[in-house]
């Protein structure tokens, strides 16, 4: 196999993988609910409800699919399909797992290696509020209007915080580069006390990064408890008032594959990426494919618990007013990450990386 039929095949599977963990994911959801709430949750279609998303599916194909009369229709299509492309777009530069060996030929489990990949998925990430903006303003609707100017206030807001708080992540890795950052984190004394072979994460040396990050991707992802551009009390759905269809299933799957990628991007930044406990010694003597068929399992796994703990927050977390929402952005994330930047620049020029 060339690395061009390679990278096409991942390419496939990436997208497959992406929209079947979102539609699962919408499975979950209601599962999670369910058990939070004391209810059962979706059991009707298939064995404990697990072909609830296909019936969602079909439901949004074969729904009546109207546009207002007064919207502006070409940018009232391209805000969905806007959303949902940078949504797969994204998760390209991630390293998926170490490597596998077929033929002889070692391939990285990652479609593209840049140099900047940090920089593409926060670029990507600021794009994709232009999705939400141009559905609100598209639809001439004042609610969806209101939806879209909180969707691009509350992007800004957190975006800054989630910056500065990759900037220690990237202080410590010295690179710009998610293939490098995961490297990074695969040996190396913990505290520079011990050695524990794959388990040397960043979430050990940047606790309040981690948080920081955190909190930021739960607003950049439209979760709770900052759901404001969606809010149904104050402004019905918010962005997606005017949508019908798989229009509006295009809204809805973007926003649970951008929940995936934001958790499968923090884990590279702070929960090793695909390394675990052992990975070189596995390589060593299980040989290169057993020991990247587990790093996949290994990043999956760290992912999929992201996603629960998402769902999780949902549940619990009463929503926040949008004063509170912009107060903890602006006067408490952003000054707490500037601080955390300060304490990491010190720490490296007192002991070095």
């Amino acid at each position: 196999m060339d690395l061009i039929t390679f990278k096409l095949v991942l390419v496939l599977a990436l997208f497959l993988l992406s929209l079947t963990i979102a539609a699962y994911s919408t499975w979950a959801e209601r599962k999670v609910a369910a058990i939070m709430q004391d209810r059962i949750g979706p059991n009707r279609s298939g064995p404990f409800g697990l072909l609830q998303p296909l019936a969602d599916g079909g439901k949004f194909f074969f729904k009546e699919d109207f546009t207002p009369a007064n919207a502006e229709k070409f940018l009232f299509v391209l805000g969905p399909a806007l959303v949902m492309f940078i949504s797969l777009i994204t998760g390209a530069v991630i390293p998926w797992g170490k490597t596998l060996n077929i033929g002889g030929t070692s391939f990285d489990l990652q479609i593209a290696d840049i140099d900047i990949g940090v920089l593409f998925i926060i670029g990507m990430a600021s794009i994709s509020v232009y999705g939400m903006m141009i559905g609100g303003w598209a639809s001439n609707n004042k609610y969806s209007l209101l939806g879209a100017i909180r969707a691009s206030s509350q992007m800004i807001s957190y975006e800054l915080a989630m910056g500065l708080s990759l900037l220690s992540i990237i202080m410590m890795s010295g690179s710009l580069d998610l293939k490098v950052i995961t490297e990074t984190q695969s040996s190396g004394k913990i505290w520079g006390l011990f050695e524990l072979d794959g388990m040397n994460w960043n979430i050990l040396y940047q606790p309040l990064a981690f948080l920081i990050f955190f909190v930021a991707a739960l607003a950049e992802t439209n979760r709770h408890p900052f759901d404001l551009p969606e809010c149904e009390s104050e402004l019905v759905t918010g962005y997606s008032t005017e949508y019908s269809s798989m229009k509006l299933g295009l809204y809805m799957f973007g926003e649970y594959v951008n929940m995936f990628i934001a958790n499968a991007f923090l884990v590279v930044l702070f929960f090793g990426g695909y390394n675990y406990p052992g990975i070189e010694w596995v390589t060593q003597n299980w040989g290169e494919n057993t020991a990247g068929i587990l790093s996949i399992v290994a990043f999956l796994t760290k992912t999929i618990v992201g996603i629960l703990i998402f769902m999780w927050i949902r549940w619990t977390l009463p929503r926040f007013r949008y004063d509170q929402l912009m107060h903890l952005g602006w006067k408490t994330l952003i000054p707490l990450a500037l601080l955390n930047l300060m304490i990491t620049g010190a720490a490296i020029l007192a002991f070095g990386n």
